[in-house]
């Protein structure tokens, strides 16, 4: 499965934001359930005022609980996890 092209400029961007030390963790509240994120974001500045940009957050509890791996045996498929 090829990423799309609107996520890895994205990628790129947090790259260059990180290595000229324009990154920050924020708390923010996600916007559906009001629950506590932190988020990554790249920091600017606009007219004298910073701009956080946000990129993701990071995943809660164990984050190889929370994504399905893509499998090498098939380019369309995932790694199916554990069924409890």
């Amino acid at each position: 499965m090829a990423i799309p092209n609107h996520a890895r400029t994205n990628f790129d961007r947090l790259l260059r934001a990180a290595s000229d030390g324009n990154l920050a963790l924020m708390e923010c509240l996600d916007a559906a359930s009001l629950e506590p994120r932190y988020v990554l974001c790249a920091v600017g500045r606009s007219d004298g005022e910073y701009v956080f940009t946000p990129f993701g957050h990071l995943a809660d509890g164990n984050p190889y609980d929370a994504y399905l791996s893509p499998d090498p045996k098939d380019p369309a498929g995932f790694i199916a996890g554990p069924t409890t």
